[in-house]
């Protein structure tokens, strides 16, 4: 029976293939009919004329398989907090599932209802724009799907020709072969350019309203969705009404779609805009010098935008880690600032800032300047006018205000009239408001500086300030200005000294000194601060202390210069010349190299490598950067396995003898308690450091800390130049530490320094260095018997009794009252805590 029905359908077919042969030679002698037919085949062949010519060259859609969007990089601190983000555009990636119900609805309403139902086209649309496009003569009116735009965005460009609508068309088909509804609207919610240099749904909902797409309202969903249509109208505040009209528009839409009641739709279309103008404060955006030395690093390691390779800045969407602390870049910040006020007080103004064309373009050509400041509600404007009384200023965001005479009074310090007198249309100055729309002068420092927080464990960098603003300045003095040390060499001077047979017991000479540079040049003789000839034999510690310039150039002659400069070198602070002035810092460096430097002699001299960047994670969570990372197995566990805990080995090559590393820290405590830094004394915890004061003077600084963070700075002119006999290291930077740490390191527990294994402590008179039997030293840091640190059999064998002890004379310096040092509650404690024995 089935043969037997195959049989008779075979015959059914060709008896009805027949028929419609027979029928349609019966119609081709009929004119119109042949017509229809060239028509048909014409009409064939054009379309597959047009697909061979538009559907050439297109890209493959392939590329949207593997599609990777630019991102920008986000930054985070040393908690993992996002602080910060590099990005020329805010994008932000999301899964479609991620995206609420409602919310691609909304877009759904006002961009493409049928979106579910076409096949990438809607060709009735088409039909009305073309109609709507023959009888207007302005821009030509689009009928695009949600597909054809991931088509255009992604794949095309925005020509506006009816080829590129033809080529648009023909890859939304393709695109809809190769992926699924969902994969399509998730391109087209991460990447539909919204304004405010959003790109993304999720990018505008933070531009817009300052929050993550799950926390918009019905009525904010709907504004998001009207933004594809003209997306840098609706956001402005001018075209609100239009913003409004459009938005109930898309209300009403989503309520014919059955996608919200009438009493949702009549609730959302109540509300006001609500539009937000700082945007985005999920990230806190910190900036300063420290986000632009991670950026100078990112971009010297990755590149900068898309073409320098997929893990660029601006595009590969990394993450990165930091160890920025946002205290003590707080603190580090209004320390150097003080500091830079403190010695700019009184010298009057400085001048403007810079200066533009006070034409009708003056607002433009001010906020292209990027020139801006963060300090005390102070603000950058320009002088646009100005009579006798008073001069008309403006701001970047198109404000305008006034700056009478009467608050600009201080004197300008180039021509010695009033500050007021010497302002010119096109001036950029620094104002404070006063009240209303009035202003008052202020000045910015014209002396700089720079200052760099870094751990002595890890050599990661806390805290940076390359001076007062970055944007006001962006050279980074903290890192980029060559300058000389001054006395804050003397330390490695010394530590070349003690591995070349000397103590901190050793007596030195603090007399004339002088070196014969043959007959062309004669003698070379050296001198203390202030021109002082010298005050006889003391001990290193003591010439270290009072910083001696005649006994640290004495010391360095006696081992040579050779291994002073290479110790400078192998610390890491520079290459210089093997000439004594080096042992008193002629030579140059960086503050950043300096702090190192000093970190790495509270870390037992072990090498420390200074970073502000942990490691940096490519979009997928990778580790890319440092290039040797590897994970902490068992750091991250839920719960512990009662295995040991990991422990990480101590990395760094030993670049100092560790016992000679603590030798310099134990003196460098005296400078201190009893030296040039006395002044921080009164702080009240174990800190080491050292004041330097550079030839003219051009440079004042100071560089030192507790066990756990390290702190160097310095301050001078760009241009050096004298700061005045009266500038030094003790006076001008060592406050600008203590003003850092009494605010950065208040809630620290106070630690001292650990002795390395090996070390001897030993009584001795600080005076003689002569060891001390029959008495042990107290808490008064001005004492004369001292506990003194010293490498095995090398502590002094001349010993003196407690009686024939000289009474102390009062020191040169006392600007703090004597405080024990919490921490130290007996002598035995001490050597204990310190590891040290006698």
């Amino acid at each position: 029976m089935a043969a037997d029905r195959s049989t008779d359908f075979r015959l059914r077919l060709r008896r009805d293939s027949n028929a419609i042969i027979a029928w349609v030679r019966e119609m081709w002698t009929r004119r119109w009919f042949r017509w229809l037919g060239y028509l048909a085949l014409a009409g064939l062949a054009g379309i597959a004329l047009i697909w061979a010519i538009f559907a050439r060259d297109l890209p493959s859609v392939d590329q949207l398989r593997t599609y990777e969007p630019p991102l920008p990089t986000m930054v985070r601190d040393g908690e993992g907090k996002p602080v910060h983000s590099y990005a020329r555009e805010r994008r932000v990636q999301l899964d479609y599932s991620e995206y609420p119900p409602l919310l691609v609805r909304a877009f759904l309403a006002a961009e493409d209802k049928t979106f579910f139902s076409h096949g990438g086209i809607d060709y009735p649309g088409i039909v009305s724009a073309v109609i709507t496009n023959l009888s207007n003569s302005g821009r030509p009116v689009g009928a695009s799907t949600i597909t054809q735009q991931v088509a255009k965005n992604l794949l095309l460009t925005n020509e506006l020709s009816y080829r590129r609508k033809i080529r648009e068309a023909i890859l939304a088909m393709r695109i809809e072969d190769a992926l699924t509804k969902e994969q399509i609207l998730e391109l087209y919610l991460n990447e539909i350019p919204l304004g405010r240099r959003s790109f993304g749904v999720q990018a505008a909902s933070r531009a817009y309203f300052d929050k993550d797409v799950d926390e918009l309202a019905l009525h904010e969903m709907a504004f998001l969705a009207i933004l594809p249509k003209a997306p840098e109208r609706y956001g402005r505040a001018r075209f609100e009404r239009d913003a409004i009209e459009r938005r109930n528009f898309v209300l009403g839409a989503m309520e014919d779609n059955g996608w919200i009641t009438t009493a949702q739709r009549d609730a959302a279309r109540a509300m006001p805009l609500g539009l937000t103008t700082s945007g985005n404060r999920a990230v806190a955006q910190v900036g300063g010098y420290y986000m632009e030395e991670v950026r100078r690093q990112l971009i010297a390691e990755f590149g900068e935008t898309a073409e320098d390779g997929p893990h660029s800045v601006y595009a590969g969407g990394l993450w990165v880690r930091t160890p920025y602390d946002g205290k003590m870049q707080a603190a580090a910040t209004r320390a150097l600032r003080k500091g830079l006020q403190r010695y700019d007080a009184g010298k009057g103004w400085s001048g403007p800032i810079a200066t533009i064309e006070a034409d009708d373009q003056w607002q433009s050509r001010l906020a292209s300047s990027f020139i801006g400041i963060d300090y005390d509600n102070w603000r950058i404007a320009a002088v646009l006018s100005k009579s006798a009384g008073a001069a008309r200023i403006g701001f970047a965001d198109g404000d305008t205000g006034t700056l009478p005479a009467s608050a600009a009074t201080m004197g300008y310090r180039k021509t010695g009239g009033s500050a007021f007198s010497a302002l010119r249309p096109g001036d950029l100055i620094a104002v404070k408001s006063t009240g209303g729309s009035s202003y008052a002068l202020r000045n910015i420092p014209e002396v700089s500086g720079g200052m760099v927080v870094e751990s002595p464990h890890s050599g990661r960098i806390y805290a940076m300030q390359g001076g007062f603003d970055v944007r006001l300045s962006p050279f980074n003095r903290a890192t980029q200005a060559e300058r000389q040390p001054g006395s804050t060499i003397k330390p490695f001077v010394y530590a070349a000294a003690l591995d070349n047979g000397m103590t901190p017991a050793t007596m030195i000479v603090d007399g004339p000194f002088c070196v014969y540079q043959g007959a062309a040049l004669g003698n070379k003789c050296f001198r203390n601060f202030g021109n002082s000839g010298g005050s006889g034999e003391h001990t290193m510690r003591w010439g270290l202390e009072q910083s001696r310039n005649l006994m640290t150039v004495r010391a360095a002659s006696q081992i040579g210069m050779e291994p002073v400069v290479e110790m400078i070198a192998r610390m890491g602070i520079g290459q210089h010349e093997p000439y004594l002035s080096t042992a008193l810092g002629a030579g140059s460096t960086t503050v950043e190299k300096m702090t190192n430097a000093y970190a790495m002699l509270a870390n037992h001299g072990r090498e420390l490598k200074p970073r502000v960047i942990d490691y940096a994670q490519d979009r997928r969570g990778k580790v890319i950067f440092p290039r040797n990372w590897k994970p902490c197995d068992g750091c991250n566990m839920k719960d512990w396995d009662g295995r040991p805990m990991p422990r990480f080995a101590r990395s760094g090559r030993q670049l100092m003898d560790p016992m000679t590393a603590y030798q310099v820290v134990h003196m460098l405590e005296g400078v201190v308690q009893r030296g040039t830094a006395v002044r921080l004394r009164d702080l009240g915890v174990p800190l080491f450091g050292k004041t330097g004061t550079t030839s003219g003077p051009n440079d004042v600084w100071f560089v030192g800390g507790t066990p756990d963070v390290v702190a160097g700075m310095y301050i001078g002119f760009d241009q050096p130049r004298s700061m005045g006999g009266y500038a030094q290291g003790s006076s001008y930077a060592a406050p600008i530490f203590k003003d850092f740490a009494l605010e950065a390191l208040a809630d620290r527990q106070p630690i001292p320094f650990a002795a390395p294994k090996g070390i001897r402590m030993v009584r001795i008179d600080r005076r003689s260095g002569r060891r001390v039997y029959g008495s042990w030293p107290g808490t008064d840091p001005l004492a004369a018997i001292i506990w003194e640190a010293f490498k095995p059999e090398s502590e002094p064998r001349r010993t003196i009794r407690e009686d024939e002890i000289r009474p102390p004379k009062p020191p040169q310096r006392q600007d703090a009252p004597v405080q024990q040092t919490p921490g130290r509650r007996s002598d035995s404690e001490f050597l204990e805590d310190r590891g040290g024995i006698i």
